[in-house]
């Protein structure tokens, strides 16, 4: 869901979108390198023609266009970087959240004197900033 576009998107970046979308359909469709870098060359030329149409109506009527037949010819089986959403890597990768760190065994914190100087000193300049914002925790007995 993080990457999910919001907000208005300029006529600009859809056309952007629109061909970086076209050419990885077309890496889609043709895996030897000349011909994909043929068939990419064609739909270079095809978007150059329409560059410098300055009727907004008829770019927006063009943009369109150009999605649905995007839509239409889209591979039936698209690739996906490994690291992508919808790749086979992921979210794959897990990293620890930061207070693992503190359940280190003194042995382990020995070796890194000065990071865990620095950590301690960053840490209660956190808890400072924290009480002055939202002030000391209220300990309620019941």
């Amino acid at each position: 869901m993080a990457n999910l576009p919001v907000g208005l998107v300029s006529h600009t970046r859809r056309v952007q979108t629109l061909y970086k979308k076209a050419v990885r359909s077309l890496e889609d469709w043709y895996d030897r390198r000349e011909v994909f870098r043929y068939h990419a060359v064609l739909m270079r030329q095809r978007f150059d023609q329409n560059k410098d149409i300055c009727d907004m109506r008829v770019a927006k009527d063009l943009v369109e266009k150009g999605e649905k037949e995007l839509f239409e010819k889209q591979h039936w089986h698209p690739r996906k970087f490994p690291e992508s959403p919808g790749g086979v890597a992921y979210g794959r990768e897990v990293v620890p959240p930061d207070w693992v760190v503190d359940y280190w065994h003194p042995l382990e914190k020995a070796q890194y004197p000065e990071y865990f100087a620095r950590r301690e000193e960053r840490k209660k300049e956190f808890m400072k900033a924290w009480e002055k914002k939202y002030g000391k925790p209220q300990i309620s007995t019941h």
